[in-house]
């Protein structure tokens, strides 16, 4: 069972282990939601997540024989980092199976700790089916990576640090995917103070967790789809599960396109890389319906590859309005580019692609196109730059997808 006495071993283990991720208070998020919101901000801990704590006291906890069998884990990444840097601190060899999505940087840090990686199925289900396959072969000692009480154990010691810093913390924020953070957290926050408030917070596409609570029972979805590939589990944890049941108070579940904006509010305003599945947090806060409250959101994670980032900006500024494309048929006559690029100066739009085909009609004097690709300071300036070509004679019309190169 967790217990307190569990946790207080989990901390001592710890010590001088984990890094200190003390939290962070967010001006713009309180201003934004009229509460008082405090940032977690495990993405700063050793190897990128809070996975080290769970791996590196499970791990504490084993046998000598089990240790000397050697370790393998399934993981999208943050475990597998967690437990590879733990196995190489103890000296233990440690094989990790991770999905072929897997982002390069969380394949490549594994790798750096020295443990084996072996890329296996679409999603971590997958993965861990592989795992538990090679662990009965080979006789090695499989650490769950949240589907196992002494791993949610460790988890948890994050609700001591939480209680720590802000002792009337009302509610916590907790991304979940197969459960062993919620569980460890939202258990160990509840014997802190029972009156405690514990959300967990799922992506749309993979809401196992959710869809588990509401049938009573673990579930396993047909599939899970969601940009957080940390949290990308189609079935939670039957281990984990009974005390999410009885500490988790509620769920909320995020659309993958809202993690896009939480991720450049967390960026630009805090300066801060934060994985998808640790974003689902902040994205949360705006489904709050409370005010004047002390909140805190844990950032479980922060590694990501920079192909995923320069996706993120990209879409994030689309959604923002802050880049937009436009095409639109001009007279095929000398001047008529000046006079566009004269009307965006004059309002004040950047231009960062620009591109002038004469021949997508036949009869090049019925149109030739130009489609510009701008940057602006939001809906509400795109909207002025549309009127004021639409009020100098040109159907410009706006086209969905902007194409600009970060």
């Amino acid at each position: 069972m967790l217990t307190l006495e569990q946790f207080k071993a989990a901390r001592t283990t710890l010590q001088g282990v984990i890094r200190p991720t003390n939290l962070i208070y967010s001006p713009v998020l309180s201003r934004n939601t009229r509460n008082q919101v405090y940032l977690k901000p495990e993405n700063m801990q050793v190897t990128g997540a809070y996975k080290i704590r769970g791996a590196y006291y499970k791990i504490s906890t084993l046998t000598q024989e089990e240790k000397e069998r050697g370790l393998i884990t399934a993981s999208a990444g943050n475990h597998a980092q967690g437990l590879a840097y733990a196995a190489q601190a103890a000296g233990v060899s440690a094989t990790i199976v991770m999905p072929t999505s897997t982002p390069l940087v969380k394949v490549n840090n594994t790798k750096d700790y020295g443990a084996q990686v072996i890329l296996h199925g679409e999603v971590f289900d997958e993965a861990a089916e592989k795992a538990a396959q090679l662990a009965e072969e080979q006789g090695l000692t499989y650490v769950h990576p949240f589907n196992d009480l002494g791993v949610a154990t460790g988890q948890g010691t994050i609700a001591y640090e939480i209680f720590q810093d802000l002792p009337d913390v009302d509610v916590i924020l907790v991304p979940i995917g197969g459960g062993g953070l919620a569980a460890g957290v939202s258990t160990l926050a509840k014997l802190l103070n029972p009156n405690v408030t514990v959300i967990g917070v799922e992506p749309e596409g993979a809401a196992s967790m959710k869809a588990s609570l509401e049938a009573g029972h673990v579930v396993t979805l047909p599939t899970a789809n969601t940009i957080a590939d940390g949290v990308a589990v189609k079935t939670p944890g039957d281990l984990v599960f009974p005390y999410v049941q009885a500490s988790v108070d509620q769920i909320i579940t995020i659309p993958d396109s809202e993690l896009v904006d939480a991720f450049l509010d967390i960026m630009e305003r805090h300066k801060m890389v934060v994985e998808n599945a640790g974003l689902l947090s902040v994205a949360a806060l705006k489904h709050l319906d409370i005010e004047g409250k002390n909140v805190v959101s844990i950032l479980s994670g922060g590694n990501m590859d920079v192909i995923t980032m320069a996706s993120l900006v990209q879409h994030g500024l689309i959604n923002r309005g802050r880049i937009f494309t436009f095409s639109v048929l001009l007279p095929d006559r000398p001047g008529e580019l000046m006079r566009v690029s004269g009307l965006l100066a004059r309002h004040n739009g950047n231009i960062i692609k620009l591109e002038h085909n004469q021949f997508v009609n036949i009869n090049r004097q019925s149109g030739v196109e130009l489609k510009v690709t701008l940057e602006a300071f939001g809906h509400d300036h795109k909207e002025e730059i549309m009127r004021a070509l639409a009020d100098s004679g040109y159907h410009a019309q706006e086209i969905m997808t902007a194409d600009f190169y970060i």
